[in-house]
């Protein structure tokens, strides 16, 4: 799934998703896979109730800065910030979120494609997850489709669980960076049980490895595959 030389183009929300998501798959694979990142909403407009605000626009230029931070550490200089509304994305056409994936597709040509699950409790999660499967349809160059989970949002929802089949198995260091990198996220670590916490992260990782037959491992759902 994952071949040295392959270009892999990471889909996310939100600054930190992509590192919640495949934190440890960049850490182990950075040396042989060039990733780029990208990044649809902006991740922290939805906490006021002016998303226009100054102190809301100073916080998403922090939580950009935390991501360019998260990323060099992990070794990926390739990234950009599209900043759309976050929360609001229902509200944005769905045609505008399309072309971004498209654009990026046409310009970065990726063999494989990791994205959001489309059952999220997260609605921005939900939202470019559609506009990814438009966007990677087989007459596209992209050759492979994945989703990953996201703690705190993926294993919230009860009634549609994530059911993953494909694992990449961790190195301890690909645990340990992973949970670095997320470091980086000041304002979005919280102390254990919360689930975006350095146990949590772990805990996840070693429950994965516990189903692969590994010691630690990320997962994925295999949406589209062509050999």
């Amino acid at each position: 799934m994952f071949n040295e030389g392959d270009k892999v183009l990471i889909i996310s929300a939100h600054p930190d998703d992509d590192i919640l998501g495949c934190g440890g798959t960049i850490s182990k694979f950075s040396d042989k896979i060039e990733f780029r990142v990208i990044f649809i909403a902006e991740g922290t407009s939805c906490r006021y109730q002016d998303p226009t605000c100054q102190e809301s626009l100073e916080e998403i230029e922090i939580r950009n800065n935390y991501g360019k931070l998260a990323l060099n550490y992990l070794g990926v200089t390739n990234y950009h910030f599209y900043n759309l509304p976050c929360g609001r994305l229902d509200q944005v056409p769905l045609i505008e979120i399309n072309k971004i994936i498209e654009s990026e597709i046409k310009f970065f040509n990726p063999h494989t494609v990791l994205t959001h699950l489309g059952t999220d409790t997260n609605k921005d999660h939900c939202k470019v997850y559609d506009s990814t499967m438009i966007a990677t349809r087989p007459c596209c160059s992209v050759k492979n489709v994945l989703s990953y989970e996201i703690l705190s949002s993926t294993e919230w929802q009860f009634d549609n669980t994530f059911s993953p089949n494909v694992f990449v198995s961790l190195d301890e260091d690909d645990v340990i960076n992973k949970i670095k990198a997320l470091g980086h996220y000041k304002s979005e670590i919280k102390d254990f049980p919360y689930p975006r916490s350095d146990k949590g992260i772990r805990t996840l990782s070693q429950y994965r490895g516990l189903q692969s037959g590994n010691k630690n491992a990320e997962s994925f759902k295999l949406v589209r595959c062509i050999v």
